[in-house]
């Protein structure tokens, strides 16, 4: 299976270490399966950065049983949740080598806020919720594990 990560450098040599803190599932290394997905963001951390061009880096993923993967498919209950409490800073995350879930965008990420702060519940929620288009992501976040699953193949200009 291919994944992509989209950036505005070429990550031949992917680590958890330049990872952002409080983001869905923890820290760790992102990866999507959704080409589009990972050229968006790509132009978008560009943009961020000031640079005039951003990259999608490639990778043939290869699951191995023998690490902790915490895969939430279509269980958004239990994402709401994760996501929730990771976006607040807790830890939990650490209990596995890789997530695979949906993703919290600006739009979903309204949502799930609406619902962190109590103004709608997990039901009202997740029904707004279906209403989006909804990508999905990976996240590496043991360095073994990465090490193990991933490996560069190629990148290209967006």
């Amino acid at each position: 299976m291919i994944f992509y990560h989209g950036s505005d450098v070429i990550v031949k040599n992917p680590d958890i270490l330049h990872s952002y803190h409080h983001l869905d599932f923890g820290v760790g290394f992102y990866v999507t399966s959704v080409k589009e997905q990972a050229e968006r963001w790509a132009k978008r951390k560009a943009i961020l950065n000031g640079k005039k061009k951003g990259f999608v880096s490639s990778y043939e993923y290869d699951e191995n049983p023998s690490f902790k993967i915490k895969d939430f498919a279509d269980d958004l209950d239990s994402w709401i949740d994760f996501v929730c409490e990771c976006r607040g800073g807790s830890e939990i995350y650490k209990n596995y080598d890789v997530i695979k879930g949906k993703v919290a965008d600006d739009k979903v990420f309204r949502v799930v806020d609406m619902y962190k702060r109590g103004i709608w519940n997990k039901k009202r929620t997740i029904q707004e919720i279906k209403v989006y288009e909804v990508y999905n992501q990976i996240a590496f976040i043991s360095e073994e594990a990465l090490k193990s699953m991933l490996v560069f193949k190629d990148f290209y200009e967006v």
